[in-house]
């Protein structure tokens, strides 16, 4: 293979501070951009380089998604054992709970390699994973980083450390995201954060443990914050403001870490977000699915507050958690003004969010940049630029999928078919175990 690869004959968006629109492509090299421009200006540079037409098609950074549980996947289409729950705490013990108590190793593989193909699919070339599976921690999180490795995915993952299960798998929690830690250092395709589960999960001893933990490797958190109103109350009766409040206070909120939800945070605490230079990340679908509430993302983008986009185990496809980003704003806020300069910022903070866990230039096409790249199966039916390209996106390009995809410079997806990952075989994997994992939930 050539250590080359040149995408000619695009629409290419650039993204990144300085957008642009042109015709022609990029040449890529070593996993970087090298040059962009014409067709005509990359050919002499291009010669021996491995060739992507893209055929008129749209070219543009690939997506990053700031928040997934990948092991949700082998719950679809499983019933409930108890009555329907009526609140969140109940969607936790009746379903989340229960499944991740059961899982095993092996099932992780396919529940990992499944939604990894649909993330590429759909040109989402960045994942940031939150994980749990108590009864098989030890190693969990190499079997999640494999997994992305052989689907070719940039990815980032965490265990979940939570008191619920126990100090044995609280302390496993903790030396699992220590040790993967290890793994990923120096590793441009590997990041890792310090996953908690949330505040009101956690005693202030735990939480302690796991904040000298984190400084001691030098990771940032990954925590699930104020998500319903019952984790605020929580935190609340122990004498904080908030959840974040608490977090804050017990120093588990370093720099660059992520505050997911931020449901029901209150401004005093979004001014704690900024001190700390940690990042909120948004995931509309999920909330609006365990009726929780609504994020006040554009008055926190207002404050100053750095928001993100995830998609929280719902789907891999985080464009669809913008487009539904957009329109809760609208609905939450009554006002059609809202959220479009506040949906292109939570894919800004998407790219200083990666850009910090990976230590490269994320989210961009610009030379010096990480060669992530997505041909998307789409044509511009209307004129194209940096200003417009937004409602391209929340209005067609959202649903289309990806023709071709590239991570780190290399091919990962081609003429929409997955280099890495037998989808179809996983899926088989997939609906052979899921009938234990359901008798034993």
């Amino acid at each position: 293979m050539s250590e080359k690869l040149w995408i000619k004959n695009g629409e290419v968006y650039t993204g990144g501070e300085e957008a642009r629109v042109f015709r022609g492509g990029l040449l890529c090299a070593n996993g970087t951009i090298e040059a962009l421009g014409s067709d005509a200006e990359l050919e002499p540079r291009a010669r021996g380089a491995e060739v992507i037409d893209a055929g008129g098609r749209i070219v543009s950074p690939g997506f990053i998604n700031a928040h997934m549980h990948l092991y949700s996947m082998l719950s679809r289409g499983m019933a409930l054992k108890d009555a329907p729950p009526a609140d969140f705490v109940q969607i936790l013990e009746r379903l989340w709970w229960r499944l991740d108590k059961v899982l095993t190793l092996d099932d992780l593989v396919p529940s990992a390699e499944l939604p990894l193909a649909d993330a590429l699919t759909a040109g989402v070339t960045t994942v940031i994973d939150h994980h749990a599976s108590p009864g098989a921690v030890e190693g969990s999180l190499d079997v999640l980083a494999d997994a992305a490795a052989r689907a070719g995915v940039r990815f980032s993952t965490c265990y979940e450390v939570s008191d619920r299960d126990g100090e044995q798998v609280m302390r496993a929690g903790i030396a699992e995201n220590v040790r993967f830690a290890g793994r990923a250092s120096g590793d441009p395709m590997l990041a890792a954060t310090f996953g908690l589960h949330a505040q009101f999960t956690l005693s202030d001893a735990s939480l302690e443990a796991c904040a000298r933990a984190a400084r001691d490797a030098s990771i940032p958190f990954h925590v699930h914050v104020a998500e319903a109103a019952s984790d605020a109350a929580d935190a609340r009766a122990r004498g904080f403001e908030g959840a974040l409040d608490r977090l804050h206070a017990l120093g588990c909120m370093s720099p660059g870490s992520l505050a997911i939800h931020c449901v029901h945070t209150v401004e005093s605490e979004w001014s704690q977000l900024r001190a700390a230079d940690a990042f909120a990340v948004h995931n509309p679908q999920s909330n609006m699915n365990n009726a929780v509430g609504a994020a006040a993302v554009d008055r926190m983008l207002a404050a100053g507050v750095a928001v993100g986009i995830g998609t929280d185990g719902m789907q891999a496809d985080v464009r669809q958690d913008l487009r539904a980003a957009f329109l809760l704003g609208h609905h939450r806020t009554a006002d059609p003004r809202t959220m479009w300069g506040e949906t292109a910022g939570l894919l800004e903070t998407n790219r200083a969010i990666a850009s910090r866990l990976f230590g490269l230039r994320l989210g961009e096409l610009a030379p010096g940049a990480a060669a992530d790249v997505v041909v998307f199966d789409a044509y511009a039916p209307t004129p194209f630029a940096p200003e417009n390209y937004l409602g391209h996106l929340l209005f067609g390009l959202y649903q289309a999928r990806a023709h071709s995809a590239v991570v780190g410079g290399r091919v990962r997806l081609r003429a929409g078919e997955l280099l890495g990952i037998d989808a179809e075989r996983a899926a088989a994997r997939a609906r052979e175990l899921a009938p234990a994992l359901w008798k034993r939930f």
